[in-house]
């Protein structure tokens, strides 16, 4: 299996984010990391990393729907600048939310970090020139890899965060982008399974196990775990 840990690089070209992606790893402020479990309370749930094959993405109703719902705000793509109309968005995000979430925009992509070694952007969602959403991306040679979606609560009707996830698959693929990854989803804990709406069969997991990529299906992740239980006690 892929060992945990985590790597902070002096700099970062395209290529190699390419590749520590197809790896399971993912960013965290200025470094970058991989892990096989979620540490909540006092259990441990087996993480997935995820991906989407872009070749194969196809919006069915339910995302043209969410696209339609949202079709009288403007959005634009651009590199991405910390402002103070970010973080104000970003902290009536993160007052209205249940979980715990990074203190503001600027820790979460630097921690204690001054200069970005990714190739960021972010997609901005404006009602008129009120700032209502944005989702923040990097970009490789042939992945995107999403960072962050958060919005003003006030707006929730319109799910901008699925909806920022549709715009960043989009742009993927209009860049020539072959993979888009948003992360892990955790067997057992169905919070972050939102980040498989946008198309199922075009999903893949990483299986460490296998050091490969394989076609999503829920029974993956049980199945894995009990084939690891079994090992584990013979």
């Amino acid at each position: 299996m892929t060992e945990p840990g985590i790597y902070y690089p002096e700099n970062l070209k395209p290529e190699e984010l390419d590749l520590l992606l197809s790896k399971g790893w993912y960013r965290m402020g200025q470094g970058i990391f991989t892990t096989n479990y979620l540490q909540k309370s006092d259990l441990a749930y087996r993480v997935f990393w995820l991906r989407y094959h872009l070749k194969k993405m196809h919006f069915g109703r339910s995302q043209q729907k969410i696209k339609s719902a949202n079709k009288n705000f403007t959005s634009t793509i651009k590199k991405m600048e910390l402002t103070d109309e970010l973080e104000a968005l970003y902290a009536k995000y993160k007052s209205a939310v249940s979980f715990e979430a990074a203190r503001s925009v600027q820790y979460w992509l630097f921690m204690e970090q001054t200069i970005n070694v990714y190739n960021t952007r972010i997609i901005e969602i404006r009602d008129g020139k009120k700032l209502i959403a944005a989702g923040i991306f990097d970009m490789g040679n042939n992945s995107m890899t999403g960072i962050m979606n958060f919005y003003d609560p006030e707006y929730k009707k319109y799910s901008p965060g699925k909806y920022l996830i549709l715009l960043k698959i989009e742009q993927a693929i209009i860049s020539g982008m072959q993979w888009y990854y948003p992360g892990y989803i955790v067997a057992g804990y169905p919070k972050f399974d939102y980040k498989l709406f946008a198309d199922k069969d075009a999903a893949e997991l990483f299986i460490p196990e296998l050091n490969a990529w394989v076609k999503y299906h829920p029974a993956i992740p049980e199945l894995i775990i009990n084939l690891n239980k079994e090992e584990e006690s013979l």
